[in-house]
């Protein structure tokens, strides 16, 4: 037996060295992030619970509710555990494998068999009570290779999986700052409809006095009644903007009645300039990596797969006809131990296909690798464009507003003092709504684009070589250590 074992493992051995798997040759390379561009500072530490620097506990509230309940972040995390199972599924291939097997059957038996007559040509209970045992010795590392193919895709999933959090949160974060500027618009609006009742009010007055036209009171009453329409429309604004909260937190019209976000518009520090470890601090671009790391594995199964299976197998158990008693016979038990060899020949190059395709999966995994890598940069240039952008704009937005303010107070002033013509009045107070308006969009603005940029950055996600880091923060919220 021990001859025969050995005689199948040389011959496995020696049968390898003949078949050889066809060079096959991936044509991607993975983009280097020296040549990005990539040569600021290492990205400012972000909290895994960044939103929390905006000092809404109403927005906290939401980004855990949407955490713990919304859709798509269940589903993610369904893959990881599926990815998981698949992982143990390829490990537990490396391990002996024992299954137990029994029958009974009543059956003729054949006269003209291994059975001579009177057996033979009769009709008998056949039982088998059989335990196996088989043990693929993983010669050639196939299963090794499925079980780095899986560990790399279950870690994938897991990276998609944190990548779909971050992305939840700043989703609900970004539509807090929508519902925050809807807010804003509506105080706009507010205010707006009150300055033209005013200006109605006094317009009245002067008709009435005969220091007015009465096409001039029906002016004022028009501009009124435009500017409730846009109130009504602000207002419908912000209930869609809570609507959409509602969505990403997983809930129904249950969730509709939200508190004036209170957000700190000076809060999250963050670079000036593309940070030199970008790249390392994604979770999506990890997971491409990992997607890499599982493509390669996959073609390493496809190439092995050339080479032959070698299993050990054994078996005991007992057989007997004519019935149960027999089988409690000690002649009944059986038994047995060997090797077994399964090695490709032909097979009309199906084999090659399969190295083939998993080569080009290679390529496609390098190449959303690249597309990855390319799209992080951009978004993080765009992110840093549109803050420098809104924070000149604010600047000269505050004078804007400011200089407008006045101008509209002094020609209501002399409007009433009968020194100027209706027509500057509304001119002054159309420039006011606009600066009005134009600065609570801009302070919603930036503060989106912060975010936008956080998100860029990575979101809070901690690479590896910075998981052992993290410590609890002083309200007990995780943080990272400088």
């Amino acid at each position: 037996m021990t001859k025969g074992l050995s005689s199948i493992l040389l011959l496995g051995a020696l049968v390898a060295g003949c078949v050889p798997a066809p060079p096959t040759t991936s044509h991607e390379k993975t983009i280097e992030a020296s040549s990005l561009g990539l040569n600021g500072d290492v990205t400012p530490s972000i909290g895994e619970q960044w939103w929390t620097e905006l000092g809404d506990d109403q927005l906290d509230r939401l980004v855990a509710q949407a955490l713990a309940g919304n859709p798509s972040l269940a589903a993610a995390l369904a893959r990881v555990r599926a990815a998981q199972a698949q992982f143990a599924a390829a490990r537990s291939n490396l391990y002996p494998q024992a299954s137990l097997d029994g029958n009974e059957t009543w059956q003729r038996l054949s006269a003209t068999y291994i059975y001579p007559p009177p057996l033979g040509g009769s009709y008998q209970w056949m039982g088998t009570i059989q335990a196996n045992l088989t043990w693929s010795l993983d010669y050639f590392g196939k299963q090794q290779a499925q079980i780095e193919r899986a560990q790399s895709t279950a870690r994938a999933a897991a990276l998609d999986a944190t990548a779909a959090r971050l992305a939840l949160a700043g989703s609900v974060t970004q539509a807090y700052i929508a519902f925050s500027r809807a807010c804003d618009l509506v105080a706009v609006a507010e205010q707006t409809v009150r300055q033209q009742e005013d200006v109605l009010k006094l317009t009245a007055g002067r008709v009435t006095a005969g220091l007015e036209t009465e096409a001039a009171q029906q002016q004022s009453q028009a501009l009124a009644a435009f500017a409730r329409q846009d109130l009504a429309q602000a207002r419908a604004t912000r209930e869609l903007a809570v609507h959409q909260i509602a969505l990403l937190i997983g809930r129904g019209a249950d969730a509709y009645a939200l508190e004036r976000p209170r957000l700190t518009l000076t809060a999250l520090t963050l670079p000036e300039v593309l940070p030199a470890d970008l790249l390392s601090r994604r979770a999506d671009i990890g997971a491409a990596q990992a997607r890499i790391a599982a493509a390669t594995a996959g073609r390493d199964v496809a190439r092995r797969a050339f080479y032959p299976d070698i299993n050990l197998l054994g078996l005991v158990g007992v057989a007997a006809l004519s019935g149960v008693g027999p089988l409690l016979a000690g002649q009944a038990v059986q038994y047995g131990i060997g090797a077994a060899l399964h090695l490709p020949i032909f097979d009309a190059g199906k084999l090659r296909a399969n190295l083939a395709g998993a080569t080009a999966d290679l390529d496609a995994a390098v190449a959303d690798y690249n597309g990855a890598v390319v799209g992080a940069v951009k978004q993080a240039a765009d992110a840093l464009t549109a803050i420098r952008a809104v924070e000149d704009q604010l600047r000269e937005q505050k004078t804007a507003l400011t200089s407008a303010r006045t101008s509209f107070n002094l020609a209501r002033t002399r409007y009433q003092s009968g020194l100027t013509p209706q027509l500057n009045v509304l001119s002054a107070e159309d420039l006011l709504i606009r600066a009005q308006r134009q600065s609570a969009t801009l302070d919603a603005d930036l503060l989106s684009a912060r975010v936008t940029l956080i998100m860029a950055l990575g979101g809070g996600f901690a690479p590896p070589s910075q998981v052992a880091s993290r410590t609890p923060g002083p309200s007990g919220r995780s943080g990272s250590k400088p």
